[in-house]
């Protein structure tokens, strides 16, 4: 690699360093020093992660065949036999010489040794149709991320209410259970973890493997809904999984794709969903793979990030790190009271506060777009030592129109039975004051467990424990209370645990340096160059004649020209006459230009439009062909 770039002029050597700034920030001090720099292991890692499915295909190739990769070779393996496949494959070469990945030795094609191939490809994969875009209004794709980033909030709210008031596993049967909890499908329940896992509002306690809130979660829990939904899209690029996926991805990935829908104009969408998938698998294949990248887009649309295949102004707040000044358009204020309805249900207009949510959870059930009450549930609520009219005094403060006839009447009928029977520990007993109860307790069927026996008429000894007992009391559908053996009533009460948050891990160290700018990076190839190929001071440098160097410099500088194009074109530039070029504009797209060149500096042809006599500047590497004019 050293004697190859030696070979560079300073132009060159430049495109080198600034495709691998990497090694430029190292400070070479000689050509030598740069090729040991640019064949490091992390070096050549980042060089290959920015590499395109193309150009990666061209490089294993030449990996696999080592001493013998040529030009022929290179294409015969890879079966370039028509013009589109030939010309991907002189477009690979290009970038990765670019790179310092692949470069020429007399006929043969070098690369580092002991790189590893990521496959065996047998072609040059195309690049994929640029996906399509269709108009769409600005204003729908902001109302239609509302929905998705207030349910998430929402979600990830009652995980942390859930997580705080029962014993959820860290596993497999824990997400099991909290799904069936909050009425969500398996996947968004995992999203849900996983933001609270990163956000800093779960963690596992090690000892129990039991998943238990955190000592940042109360404060967050009573900010605004707009702070929650801040927190959490600021979290969301640093999650290492995606949701039903096993594969990792990195914070690249989901910039990737924000990114990507960010380069939309404004009033534009991507058509559809898989094409911009394939696009990124194709761009950047180290970063993404199909199913995990089409889980990120999924995760984007869940947090209201993209919205109608489009970028938000939220999912745009994200790349800039300006999430709280925005996140307030996409979720409503927290809300103090709930509509309770006849049919025994309870809605909330937008996000409750905590107060309201402690209320209606204690009576009630969570259910699809709000809360259900049952006997169970208000029996639950009974259980804390309320009595039926202070339940009700509790509802009324948060009912917005009052607590309906219907609620009311089933809090006082399942205060009519509960405590009815009481289960006290002995091993234990179950008591009653209504010796019928006892009876039909006893030759319960679905009881049989309990080995049930009787003392006397108003008690029942049971074989298991009272908390067993109470139990399988209730699943059966009665509404015990628990009591000492002096028959004072015991109160359940749930022991609230914290967790301190888990340490973030910070960005590897990068050192002081700050990356070189394009000025430096221009000195610093200059003096590569002179240092290695020193001048004697009185002795000049051997005349050329400005037509061959022209040649020189466009042979280098073009991979695709033919010699007689390459010498066309060199004498057009040195007489100032008219050719006709044909310039890439994208990978299958090219359109021909009239011009007369004018100069030949670092890369770029500067030359007049013809007729009109414009000035424009084409690339080299991007002519395709040189025409004479007759």
């Amino acid at each position: 690699m050293a004697t190859w770039l030696g070979e560079l002029d300073a132009s060159q050597v430049r495109d080198v360093l600034t495709r691998r700034r990497d090694a430029a920030d190292s400070h070479p001090r000689s050509l030598r020093g740069l090729a040991d720099e640019l064949a490091t292991s992390a070096s050549l890692k980042l060089a290959c992660e920015e590499l395109d499915r193309g150009c990666r295909d061209v490089l294993d190739a030449v990996i696999h065949l080592g001493d013998d990769a040529t030009p022929d070779t290179l294409a015969e393996r890879l079966r370039c036999t028509g013009k589109a496949s030939r010309g991907d494959l002189k477009r690979a070469l290009a970038v990765l010489r670019e790179r310092a990945l692949v470069w020429s030795a007399g006929d043969a094609l070098k690369t580092v040794p002991g790189q590893r191939p990521t496959g065996d490809p047998r072609r040059v994969t195309p690049a994929p149709r640029a996906p399509r875009r269709v108009p769409v209004e600005p204003d729908l794709v902001e109302h239609a991320a509302v929905r998705p980033a207030t349910a998430v909030v929402d979600g990830v709210t009652r995980l942390v209410d859930f997580c705080d008031a029962h014993e959820v596993g860290a596993g497999t049967r824990g997400l099991k259970r909290v799904a069936k909890a909050l009425r969500v499908d398996e996947i968004r329940a995992c999203l849900y973890l996983r933001l609270a896992y990163q956000t800093g509002l779960l963690a596992v306690e090690e000892h129990e493997r039991r998943v238990l809130p955190t000592t940042a979660s109360d404060a967050w829990r009573a900010a605004q809904p707009a702070v929650r939904l801040a927190a959490l899209v600021r979290a969301w690029p640093r999650i290492t999984r995606v949701t039903g996926r096993v594969e990792e991805v990195g914070e690249r990935c989901r910039r990737d794709v924000l990114e990507r829908y960010a380069e939309l104009a404004p009033g534009e969408a991507f058509e559809h969903r898989d094409e911009v998938v394939n696009e990124l698998v194709w761009t950047r294949p180290a970063a993404h793979c199909a199913l995990s990248t089409e889980a990120v887009v999924e995760e984007a649309e869940a947090l209201g990030l993209v919205a109608l295949g489009a970028l938000t102004s939220l999912g745009a707040a994200v790349l800039a790190g300006e999430e709280a000044e925005v996140a307030a358009r996409f979720v409503p204020r927290a809300a103090t009271t709930a509509h309770l309805r006849p049919d025994l249900t309870a809605t909330v207009r937008g996000l409750p506060t905590r107060e309201l949510s402690a209320v209606l959870d204690l009576c009630a059930d969570g259910a699809e777009g709000g809360w259900q009450f049952t006997p169970q549930s208000v029996r639950r609520a009974l259980d804390t030592g309320r009595g039926p009219d202070a339940l009700l005094v509790e509802l009324a403060a948060v009912a917005e129109h009052g607590v309906p006839r219907a609620v009311e009447q089933l809090v006082r009928d399942v205060a009519k039975r509960h405590g009815q029977v009481t289960v006290t520990a002995v091993a234990c007993c179950v008591r009653a004051e209504d010796p019928a109860l006892l009876a039909e307790i006893a030759t319960r069927p679905s009881l049989a467990a309990l080995g049930l026996r009787t003392l006397a008429p108003t008690v029942l000894a049971s074989a298991k424990p009272a908390a067993e007992t109470l139990a399988l009391l209730r699943d059966a559908g009665y509404a015990p209370t628990a009591a000492t053996a002096d028959g004072v009533p015991l109160l359940d009460r749930v022991t609230r645990r914290r967790l301190e948050p888990p340490v973030r891990r910070s960005a590897p160290w990068r050192g002081w340096r700050l990356p070189l700018t394009d000025q430096e990076l221009n000195r610093l190839a200059v003096s590569l160059v002179e240092r290695e190929r020193p001048r004697p001071r009185f002795v000049p440098p051997v005349a050329e004649s400005r037509r061959m160097s022209a040649v020189r410099l466009l042979r280098d500088q073009s991979l695709v020209l033919r010699d007689a194009e390459v010498v066309l074109l060199a004498e057009a530039l040195v007489t100032r006459t008219t050719v006709e070029i044909d310039v890439a504009n994208g990978p299958r797209t090219s359109s021909k230009h009239v011009v007369t060149p004018v100069e030949h500096a670092a890369g770029n042809l500067l030359a007049n439009l013809e007729p009109r006599g414009d000035r424009r500047e084409f690339l080299v590497s991007h002519i395709r062909s040189v025409r004479e004019i007759r």
